[in-house]
């Protein structure tokens, strides 16, 4: 009986979601320079104004160029396994609605719930964001009231203020959201030329103005600039200087960050219904994108620390303060204009897209399916667009800029893990319900050249437990990097075991039978290239703060609590009944948008 319990109730984990297919679909017209712009427009926002000079100021210094590296590499890897999924799945959406229809339930709200955290938060950090750079842009009057009015009365873990003026401007764009009105494309676009106008810019005065010298600083630099500063606590830590002043750790936490700024690639790959020639066009738009994007966060890193000794930088606005430390003081509203234009089309992509999502998972019955009405006379779905715009606005008051980017990090890293390893795992799965024989000897030497239930049972268990593997071994390096690689007497025949495990399970793995299905798009070496990108964000993962991981941890309670407690229940696979209309006249059209970032 407690068998029959436990097994009906893991069936319920991984139901499909059917497919609802259009009955024509819709014309192809995106061809690969049209989804080069996506991706570009989607991914250059808040990350190369913001984030740029957090990272170079505490974590990175000059080494912030090879961070983006990093980040960049590990997208590379993610954003092929979700463009397979979008071959597999032959509607427009997100991560979510692939995953629903290809691997099942529980994973589904997992990728979903986490997609949530990255849109309100994304729309949190933007939004404090667009704040710091206002707020410079009018002398700090607005921070210096509210620090001297609240600095006393904040908790350690909250921000050192609240700032209203990030969450008016998170609840003015709800209000506008809840009234019906449309994000304007051609607004978009023009805000995305001026960003790159600006870019552009301050690449180049990066180039004239900088000193080469800014990346080989000592500690008699630093010793002159603190004499000659009368606000020493503005100066950040020193490290050891140099173009590396805090080692590999510190490229390693600050690559972990940069994934944030790499956020909407992943729109690129949603587009398979809308692309010509797909199979070439989406894997060849997001390795344009990515280059792309990695040149501009290459050449604005480098020209911001070649213009300001990294331990001088304002973190909150850093390009407005490098230009005034280079006595180009009229150029700072030239690049606060830009970043305000940038921010701004950041922030409506986000908000005009985060509820559809919300509304998505409640019509399918995960989420409370009064997120799901839709009002009558403004057609926009209310209860989505409110329960997100007032989340976002109460972490944008509270949190600081750092503690959001983290987090959102841990999260878009577990979605693309869990995107790569259903991706693996699928493209073993079986076609034809066929017999197999032996289970040792059908782990290395299969005797069918198409997949079978034995062998997809084989591919599970395998890939499961190199996850586990993998992740021991992350911890592994992370927490003990000199030790493994010194010859640690126990560290590094651990690792030495856990690398030889690894490639024993993945060798069982490589030898099962693939599926012949026909995709536009295939990951190309597998099982390699998915392990290596699983491995690469579960080591990234493991470089965030503690305080992230708390933060993390509580979400994912409050979301597995709504999943068992009411999801798993009222899902329409659980109910079996048609779904129900979200209101009289109106029912909000399913096709998700693509993961547009910061």
């Amino acid at each position: 009986m407690l068998r029959q319990y436990v097994g009906h109730f893991g069936e319920k984990l991984v139901r499909r979601r059917p497919l609802e297919l259009r009955a024509e679909r819709p014309r192809a017209y995106l061809n690969t320079l049209d989804l080069v712009a996506l991706g570009v427009g989607s991914t250059l926002g808040a990350g190369v104004y913001i984030l740029t000079g957090e990272l170079a100021k505490v974590r990175a210094g000059p080494a912030t160029v090879i961070c983006f590296l990093v980040a960049a590499l590990s997208c590379v890897m993610s954003s092929l396994c979700f463009a397979e999924f979008g071959a597999r799945v032959p509607r427009s959406g997100t991560a979510y609605l692939y995953i629903y229809v290809t691997v099942g339930q529980l994973c589904a709200f997992i990728i979903g719930w986490n997609l949530i955290l990255s849109y309100v938060i994304a729309t949190s950090s933007v939004a404090r964001a667009w704040s710091y750079v206002f707020d410079n842009l009018i002398g700090n009057h607005i921070s210096q009231m509210l620090q001297e009015t609240f600095s006393l009365q904040m908790p350690y873990f909250l921000d050192r203020y609240p700032d209203f003026f990030a969450l008016g401007l998170v609840l003015l764009l709800t209000g506008l959201q809840v009234l019906g009105t449309r994000e304007s494309a051609l607004v978009n676009k023009v805000f995305m030329g001026i960003n790159f106008l600006v870019l552009s810019f301050i690449i180049l005065s990066g180039f004239i103005k900088g000193d080469l010298h800014n990346w080989k600083l000592t500690e008699q630099d630093y010793a002159l600039d603190t004499s000659a500063s009368s606000d020493t606590s503005s100066l950040g830590p020193l490290g050891s200087g140099g173009f590396v002043p805090f080692d590999y750790e510190g490229i390693l936490h600050g690559a972990a960050t940069c994934f944030y700024a790499f956020l909407g690639f992943d729109s690129i790959a949603t587009r398979g219904e809308e692309a010509l020639n797909p199979d070439r066009s989406i894997p060849l738009g997001i390795m344009i994108t990515l280059f792309i994007c990695f040149l501009v966060y290459f050449g604005v890193s480098a020209s911001l620390t070649l213009m300001v000794p990294y331990y001088l930088i304002h973190p909150e606005s850093p390009f407005p303060q490098a230009f005034l430390h280079v006595g180009w003081d009229a150029a700072r509203y030239v690049v606060i204009v830009g970043t305000l234009c940038a921010l701004t089309s950041s922030l409506l992509g986000i908000t005009f897209t985060m509820p559809r999502l919300i509304c998505a998972m409640a019509e399918d019955g995960l989420l409370f399916r009064r997120l799901a009405w839709i009002h009558d006379c403004t057609g926009t779905p209310i209860m989505a667009i409110v329960a997100s715009g007032s989340l976002a606005g109460i972490m944008a008051l509270l949190f600081e800029f750092r503690d959001l980017v983290d987090l959102v990090s841990i999260g878009t890293l577990l979605v693309y893990s869990l995107v790569a390893l259903s991706g693996l795992v699928l493209r073993y799965q079986q076609d034809q319900n066929l017999r197999t024989s032996n289970i040792l000897k059908s782990l290395c030497d299969p005797i069918n050249t198409i997949p079978t239930r034995k062998s997809g049972q084989i591919v599970y268990g395998c890939a499961f437990l190199l996850v586990l593997l993998l992740t021991i071994l992350s911890l592994v390096l992370a927490w003990w990097p000199s030790q493994v690689f010194s010859g640690d007497p126990v560290l590094t025949p651990v690792a030495v075991l856990l690398l030889l495990l690894i490639t024993g399970v993945t060798v069982i793995i490589w030898r099962q039978p693939q599926s012949p299905t026909h995709l536009y798009f295939k990951v190309p070496a597998l099982p390699v290239l998915p392990l290596v990108s699983i491995f690469l964000n579960i080591y990234l993962m493991v470089q965030m703060t503690s305080g992230a991981w708390a933060q993390f941890g509580v979400w994912m309670v409050i979301g597995f609590t709504i999943y068992f407690g009411y999801g798993i229940r009222h899902s329409l696979e659980e109910n079996n009944e048609p779904q129900p209309p979200a209101s009289t006249s109106q029912t909000l059209d399913q096709n998700i948008s693509g993961h547009e970032s910061s």
